[in-house]
């Protein structure tokens, strides 16, 4: 299925049902007098949060809803029927906001919640609420409110315990699929992870947590180059991040400038994410020719009070450690 993450749409709530220009006739009943009803209220759009989504696709391929007008109103003093509200489901974690303010209208953020995005109009009164003792026979009505109209930002923000982020081909999809059940694409090229997936590590005694694989940042990420831009809006609900550095030397680049690169990408896109909590990875054990690297990388952490953990996840070397670690970093946290 395709990923999709933000989108723009309109709404148009229903508009309300004209009030009725109607006399009551008949036999016996000279003069009857008014009797038109009011017309219905139209439809609201509201906003559901489902976990049966993931994806705001289906928002992707119909830009535009319009909830169901009010009924006129009817002779009889019969009021016309409500327009029926149009619901719409969305993945829990989705944030609504006003494509012309760009406010934040509501943040869905928990299964079952809802907001009432834009309102139907009102009926109108038909004739009967009109007549006076001096305006025994109105043959006038009102006309229904139109229902509001608005333009709306759709942004999905995934909710994940611990987020992966590093450099593009530092082995975040590999370390996934070896620590969850999750099967992302694996290559041994840049940007094979083209949107952000999820995993569930389950542990013993039934506890289990989250793991979201960011697709590779790149220095400028923030301002959209590469994939970072449109992704780095998902590390904002994660709780922890695990910052995955090649400590292989294939590549020749500093490792603690690798860091320190991702890092100022995080900062200048959300000051508040350098302050979650951060554990290093240094990947790419099995196939380290520089232990110096290593070394430098470990040391850094150290100087700057960073849990630190090497790792392959090619042969397994370091995974159970790391595990052990998030088990009460995490889940016991989160408990």
């Amino acid at each position: 299925m395709q990923f999709v993450d933000y989108v723009k749409i309109k709404v148009k709530a229903g508009d309300g049902g004209r009030g009725c220009v109607s006399f009551r006739r008949e036999k016996y009943v000279p003069r009857g007098g008014p009797d038109g009803g009011d017309g219905g209220r139209g439809g609201h759009i509201i906003f559901r949060a489902t976990d049966e989504l993931n994806t705001l696709l289906d928002l992707r391929y119909q830009r535009e809803y319009k909830a169901e007008k009010g009924q006129h109103g009817m002779g009889k003093k019969m009021h016309g029927k409500n327009g029926k509200d149009l619901i719409i489901p969305v993945p829990v974690g989705t944030i609504v906001k006003d494509a012309d303010t760009e406010e934040v209208l509501v943040d869905l953020d928990r299964r079952g919640k809802e907001f009432v995005v834009v309102k139907g109009g009102r009926g109108g009164l038909g004739n009967a609420h009109f007549a006076t003792p001096t305006r025994q026979a109105p043959r006038f009505a009102q006309k229904g409110e139109e229902g509001e109209t608005k333009p709306l930002i759709i942004e999905l923000k995934l909710f994940a315990d611990v987020g992966l982020l590093g450099l593009p081909n530092v082995g975040k999809s590999t370390l996934l699929s070896v620590i969850s059940s999750a099967r992302p694409k694996i290559a041994d090229y840049p940007f094979t992870t083209l949107t952000p997936v999820l995993g569930v590590v389950k542990l013993e005694n039934y506890r289990s947590f989250v793991v979201a694989d960011i697709p590779g940042l790149i220095e400028g990420a923030h301002k959209g180059a590469g994939l970072g831009f449109q992704f780095l809006r998902h590390v904002e609900r994660t709780s922890m991040l695990l910052h995955l550095v090649d400590i292989s030397g294939l590549d020749e680049s500093d490792p603690v400038e690798n860091f320190e690169k991702i890092n100022k990408e995080l900062e200048l896109y959300n000051p508040k994410l350098v302050e979650k909590p951060q554990v290093v990875l240094g990947t790419k054990l099995d196939v380290a020719g520089n232990k110096e690297r290593l070394n430098r990388l470990a040391q850094y952490c150290k100087t700057n009070a960073i849990d630190f953990f090497p790792v392959s996840a090619a042969t397994g070397n370091g995974i159970k450690r790391l595990l052990s670690y998030l088990s009460v970093k995490v889940v016991l946290r989160s408990s």
